[in-house]
């Protein structure tokens, strides 16, 4: 009768700790390094690198006629509003506000990307 409740004490901490193991999230580019593309950040634009970062990461929440916060990141003019007052920049380091996008951080390529185009003056291009 010991033996059997040590044999499910036992099968129990086994199948608990694989499933908190199993419960682990990193991104992509952390995880496959070799499957990464470069990072182009010599000629970044609105129209060609920022909205489709915004559209991939972002306007899943910041769209529609009800986005998420009050903030809708689906035209130049709403990206341009969040990047120029430096929301955008706090949200995507999580400095003072909630880290976005929820689902987890930008690559590390993107984050280079936006932050060349703040340097550059917020260009609509």
């Amino acid at each position: 009768m010991k033996i059997k409740r040590l044999t499910i004490s036992f099968i129990t901490f086994a199948v608990v700790s694989m499933f908190l193991a199993s419960c682990y999230y990193d991104s992509e580019e952390a995880l496959y390094p070799s499957l990464t593309t470069e990072c182009d950040t010599t000629n970044i634009t609105y129209s060609a690198t920022i909205s489709s970062i915004m559209k991939n990461s972002c306007t899943s929440c910041h769209s529609g006629s009800v986005p998420s916060g009050g903030i809708t990141l689906t035209s130049y003019a709403g990206v341009q509003q969040v990047a120029s007052n430096g929301m955008l920049l706090k949200a995507i380091n999580g400095t003072g506000v909630p880290k976005m996008p929820p689902s987890g951080s930008l690559t590390s390529c993107s984050l280079s990307q936006i932050g060349i185009w703040l340097k550059d003056g917020i260009p609509n291009n």
